[in-house]
């Protein structure tokens, strides 16, 4: 059977989202003039600051700092899904308003450029820019530079992914863990998961979009470099101690299961997490208890994370 099971709490609320199947750009246009989630409220305790690290091409990055901070600080350097075709930075506001008071970092998510308009390396190239601005200006932030994890969901996910490959083999920024949130990394679509239909938030059609677009002329063929797609890496030793969730009703649950047993076989302390019943983008349902629980549980591994790097 080539469908998908829902958890009921969620499965009442999908209609919410309006995220039709992305195939072609005039439509991709349409979804990009929408919210993708409703405004949160937002706690007024950690301020913001906007800074553009780049002019050609544009780069900014939005600092998220917490009231009353003594530094240096532990960082967590985000990065936004989307598919590679939608989002902004805005999408960690409330994220980082939380996580910043509760665990007493700062947080920057960078802008970067989106697919079509940008194909890789455009959009990791300025992931790089992000967190190597990041490091080089963090007694400047306030930030201990030897504290740095970084993250990201979906086409973030994807992202962090292949930013964690790049410094690593670049040597340039230490940085201490990765949280990968249902990250998007096998452009190949050959798992069962990435072909079930009836998939809620991201359908295998627009996974099919976004890798095209992401991808460009190098769709389809076999030149695709680990650092864009993060699945195809033939060496996943000496990563940071990484943490991977998805949902049992995702798309990309069985690459991201895949990705996390051969880290672990390559000696990185892994740690992964899969929820039966929850869809891509569990975040937009924050007030289920799935979406709670599946929180929590990051919440969880960022703490013991960043009390070994104080």
């Amino acid at each position: 059977m080539n469908t998908v099971t829902l958890d009921p709490e969620i499965a009442a609320l999908v209609g919410s989202v309006p995220i039709p199947d992305i195939v072609t750009k005039d439509v991709l246009d349409l979804v990009r003039a929408q919210p993708l989630a409703s405004p949160v409220e937002l706690s007024g305790l950690v301020a913001t600051e906007d800074v553009v690290i780049s002019h050609n091409p544009l780069v900014s990055v939005r600092i998220h700092r917490p009231a009353n901070l003594q530094g240096p600080a532990p960082c967590l350097y985000s990065i936004h899904g989307g598919g590679y075709v939608l989002g902004s930075y805005d999408m960690d506001d409330a994220k980082f308003d939380r996580w910043c008071r509760q665990f007493g970092i700062i947080g920057v998510s960078v802008e970067y450029r989106l697919a079509p308009e940008t194909p890789y390396p455009g959009p990791l190239d300025d992931c790089y820019a992000g967190l190597l601005w990041t490091y080089q200006n963090a007694k400047e932030l306030g930030i201990d530079p030897n504290a740095i994890g970084i993250t990201g969901v979906s086409a973030g996910g994807g992202l962090c992914a292949g930013l964690g490959l790049l410094a690593r083999d670049r040597g340039e920024i230490p940085t201490q863990f990765q949280l990968l949130d249902c990250p998007m990394i096998d452009d190949r679509q050959t798992t069962a998961s990435s072909q079930l239909d009836g998939l809620a938030v991201w359908s295998k059609n627009s996974n099919r979009f976004g890798w095209q677009s992401y991808l460009g002329n190098l769709y389809g063929t076999s030149d695709i470099p680990e650092y864009a797609a993060a699945s195809r890496s033939a060496n996943l030793s000496k990563l940071p101690p990484t943490y991977v969730c998805v949902g049992g009703a995702d798309g990309f649950r069985d690459e991201n299961i895949e990705f996390s047993l051969r880290l672990n076989q390559a000696g990185v302390p892994t740690e992964l997490h899969v929820y039966p019943g929850l869809p891509h983008g569990v975040g937009l349902f924050p007030e289920t208890r799935g979406a709670m629980r599946y929180a929590a549980d990051q919440a969880d591994w960022l703490d013991r994370q960043l009390a070994a790097l104080r």
